[in-house]
């Protein structure tokens, strides 16, 4: 997960059955938000006795699902303006540290466990690659789905009630209520869901509007898995045991490998940019930079260090196909291809009309492709834990028709 600029977002949520398969079971669920201005695609998840809505953005690079709340004490002073009233947790709900759950959440997060506030709770805290996290503490309560019947039933999952996001006096407005944990472990929202019998198969799938929202898929449904690309997940990385890799790769513009050594990839769902190790960063921009056309003027704009205008201003991914024209690409040692073509790799920032890169430096000593949301958007994306497989192809991912009558023809 990284930081993002968080923006209004409405909607409720829509959990409805896909294309269910023979011997298995899948959910859709619809997602709000974009690259830019928002910089996350969430869903609303309703949550409670009495099923209050809530804003989670969706995060495959973490496991842990929590909400910013009220602990017990009638505020939060370490909380920021949430669009949601603060979810109140209550002592009952509370998970006990000697819970297998607590056990679970910990291993995920890769801390040892201490129970500092007694044997009647399970505190934790997580940190993000931005420097951002969340301290709380574990609980349960009902989250409301909508079957196919139609019926909602109400069932109890793990979650964390997170009670210290920032220093006091330091609160902003935000736009989403929490995070919802994909990452890969034992303690994450759908492991929970698998357990519960609302799937059966640990499969996780995404596709991301190249314009806004696009839908969430949870179990295994009639996907087009015989024209997808495929690459086995990597071994867990070392004390990052809930990302998901697709192994190493060598990233090409052109067909030309920028650097011939290739890098540790990692999608991540939770970070609204791409990340890159300098070594690649630096000739890629200098390649990028080359390969415009004159009529483009770098200029500065602030929501990004690297950005063009044109005479007219960029309004639509046609114009930014029209401008550049060098295709991106991963290619993994399976010899599999992500082709990323420019709306993979730029933005279109729509009060200035300039296009920016999307793609930052990564961690000072990091060697590590984190691929965010502006590279997975356009295309299905599948974790499938059962079969230890990590999946993608190029679909418009703007409606939940659209998506089933490319599934019905492939």
């Amino acid at each position: 997960m990284a930081a993002v600029k968080w923006a209004p977002v409405v909607g409720l949520l829509l959990l409805l059955p896909l294309l269910p398969s023979a011997s298995s079971s899948a959910m859709l669920l619809k997602l709000h938000g974009n690259v830019y201005p928002d910089g996350h695609y969430c869903v609303t998840m309703n949550i409670g006795e009495q099923a209050n809505p809530y804003f989670l953005d969706i995060d495959t690079g973490s496991t842990l699902t929590w909400l910013e709340c009220d602990a017990g004490h009638g505020s939060c002073e370490t909380c920021n303006e949430v669009p949601h009233k603060l979810y109140q947790a209550k002592q009952s709900k509370f998970v006990p540290c000697a819970n297998p759950m607590c056990d679970a959440l910990h291993q995920d997060l890769g801390a040892t466990k201490i129970c500092k506030n007694g044997p009647q709770q399970c505190d934790y805290e997580t940190r993000y690659l931005d420097g951002s996290g969340s301290v709380g503490v574990l609980l349960t309560d009902k989250f409301a789905f909508q079957t196919a019947n139609g019926h909602n039933t109400g069932s109890d999952f793990a979650f964390g009630c997170g009670y210290k996001q920032v220093k006091k006096g330091h609160k902003q407005k935000v736009t989403v209520d929490g995070i919802l944990g994909l990452g890969r472990g034992s303690a994450d929202f759908v492991s929970q869901l698998k357990r519960q019998g609302f799937i059966t198969k640990n499969v996780i799938s995404h596709c991301l509007s190249t314009k806004e929202g696009g839908y969430l898929i949870f179990g295994e449904s009639d996907l087009p898995r015989s024209s997808m690309n495929w690459v086995p997940m990597a071994p867990v990385l070392p004390g990052k045991p809930n990302h998901y890799s697709p192994g190493q790769a060598t990233l090409q513009l052109d067909a030309k490998a920028l650097d011939a050594k290739p890098a540790q990839v990692v999608f991540d769902s939770g970070s609204t940019y791409t990340y890159l190790p300098r070594r690649l960063l630096t000739p890629l921009v200098h390649a990028l930079v080359r390969s415009v056309r004159k009529s483009l003027r770098v200029v500065k704009d602030p929501a990004l260090p690297l950005c063009w205008s044109r005479s007219g201003g960029f309004k639509s991914l046609d114009d930014l196909k029209k401008e550049f024209k060098s295709m991106m690409s991963l290619k993994f040692e399976n010899g599999a291809t992500m082709m990323l073509p420019p709306e993979n790799y730029l933005v279109i920032i729509p009060n200035t009309g300039n296009a920016c890169l999307g793609m930052m430096p990564g961690m000072p000593n990091s060697d590590m492709i984190l691929i965010g949301d502006i590279t997975l958007r356009g295309q299905l994306v599948i974790y499938d834990n059962e079969k230890g497989q990590l999946g993608w192809i190029r679909l418009p991912c703007e409606n939940a028709k659209s998506i089933s009558a490319i599934f019905s023809r492939i």
